[in-house]
């Protein structure tokens, strides 16, 4: 075991338990425990929301598998990754200030709150409440893959040693401290990854000669390398167009996401988020795919892409600088983990239990249960992490773009479409999650597109039209609706 590399590691999670110790004096002393355990009391500030939004969104693809594609692909796949520079923005400014205003109006503590109330449906609730667990919970479970396999591969431990220490340290803490627990450790990560991505950065140009001189390595090596169509001329601008629908306009339907922009404080705090979160993107996302591309002119060779990240790390940085460095893929990796397992246990609580099995159920019932869910989840991701079976790496691949096929219109369109009604929401929410599924199955990225962008099309086609073929049938709810969130 490499001390040296691992001791930063230790230090680093040290300091994730005692946030979560931290966190859990506010659980103690609120007289709202759903408020403060899911959305922090609705207390984020500017720097700590920019930061709890990338960290979510940053996971091991960003750290591990894209770098890992980079390597293979060249500077076409550096450019397919900045279409993710404006994610953040876009998600808060299309959300934005309505609603947050409709959340707090309502005191919807989930995304499936602001459902619930806007479309008065039980199907909608039930059947978004199933989306998120079905599709989250996958996608969860092979992030704690990723989460041990770091873990294994620095310091020398089994797999299932490395999972159970990485299980434990994820668990401790949302367990503890929720929501602010969660924020306040994201913020943490967010810092490491920024710091780490630009001193990997710098340590593979030093070591590659210059960025020069790297250039001219990859050209020797095949001229398409470096440019933006991929070693192997598969990146069409349509398809890289296209790309874009799944990392920056259909984020705004992902509820771990969508959940940040109803948790800011003021007005102040989204504006100042904006711009932070924008540029911490923007040099996350380019510095970790040009170290990605760069590695292979510093260590030609590498057959498995996951290991590209670690290896070129000990290769041209200290041992003690390398274990503070691949802190950041450990960091993305846990902070996507403990907002996925918050946001599964908070749809099991809050939108299936509170709503429909004990809604009079007291502060101190509703505190036990959802520590026990939050903890049961723990250990069901753990049995299914510790041999995952094949169809987890297949649901992982496509369960953000299905999230995003079958939440993006409900939310968006509830939010700015008055006639959107409970029968159109179904309908999105069925053919996205449907088509995404079949086009994946039988038809992956149709016309030279990725998959994700004829079901968000389909989704957004049938909530409008089955939505103005019911209106007749909705009158009566939708007039209340509009009444409690557009007028009150």
């Amino acid at each position: 075991m490499n001390w040296e590399v691992v001791i930063p590691l230790i230090i680093f999670l040290v300091i994730i338990f005692l946030i979560g110790f931290y966190a859990s004096t506010h659980l103690k002393g609120t007289s709202n425990f759903l408020q403060e355990y899911f959305l922090g009391s609705r207390e984020l500030g500017g720097f700590i929301l920019a930061m709890t939004m990338i960290s979510t969104y940053g996971s091991a693809s960003s750290f591990i598998g894209g770098p890992g594609v980079a390597y293979t692909m060249g500077l076409g796949w550096v450019l397919l990754s900045m279409t993710q520079l404006a994610t953040g923005y876009f998600v808060l400014s299309v959300l934005g200030k309505k609603f947050a205003i409709m959340a707090r109006k309502i005191r919807a503590v989930t995304l499936i709150d602001f459902l619930k109330e806007r479309y008065q449906s039980k199907s909608v609730v039930i059947l978004s409440a199933l989306s998120i667990i079905i599709f989250l919970f996958s996608a969860m479970a092979a992030q704690w893959v990723g989460g041990a396999r770091l873990i294994e591969s620095l310091t020398g431990l089994s797999y299932t040693g490395a999972l159970f220490i990485f299980a434990v340290s994820v668990l401790v803490y949302v367990i503890i401290g929720g929501f602010r627990a969660v924020a306040i450790t994201d913020t943490v990560q967010g810092i490491v990854m920024f710091s780490g991505t630009l001193v990997i950065l710098i340590g593979t140009i030093i070591a590659g000669g210059g960025v020069e001189n790297i250039i001219t390595t990859l050209s020797t090596e095949n001229p398409d390398l470096i440019s933006p169509f991929g070693a192997d001329r598969s990146l069409t601008p349509l398809y890289v167009s296209s790309f874009w629908i799944l990392v920056g306009v259909g984020v705004v339907g992902l509820p771990q996401v969508a959940v940040r922009a109803m948790s800011y404080k003021s007005s102040k705090g989204m504006h100042r988020a904006l711009i932070i979160g924008t540029v911490v993107v923007g040099v996350i996302m380019l510095g970790m795919h040009l170290t990605g591309v760069f590695a292979r002119a510093v260590l030609p060779g590498i057959e498995v892409g996951d290991t590209v990240m670690p290896r070129i790390a000990l290769e041209v940085l200290p041992s003690w600088l390398a274990g503070i460095v691949l802190a950041a893929p450990m960091a993305a990796i846990m902070s996507t983990v403990d907002s996925l397992l918050l946001l599964v246990s908070s749809a099991i609580v809050k939108d299936v239990y509170l709503n429909y099995v004990k809604p009079d159920a007291s502060d101190q019932t509703i505190k036990r249960f959802s520590v026990s869910v939050t903890a049961v989840l723990g250990v069901l991701v753990f049995a299914m992490a510790v041999n995952p079976p094949d169809l987890l790496i297949w649901l992982n691949l496509f369960s953000f773009g299905g999230l995003e096929a079958a939440f993006i219109w409900p939310v968006v369109m509830g939010l700015y479409w008055k006639q959107g009604n409970a029968s159109g929401a179904m309908a999105s929410i069925l053919v996205g999650v449907g088509s995404y599924i079949g086009f994946n199955t039988f038809m992956p990225n149709a016309f030279g597109m990725h998959t994700v962008v004829l079901p968000v099309l389909l989704s957004f086609l049938s909530y409008v039209s089955v939505s103005l073929m019911t209106v007749r049938k909705h009158a009566e709810v939708q007039q209340e609706v509009v009444l409690r969130l557009w007028k009150a």
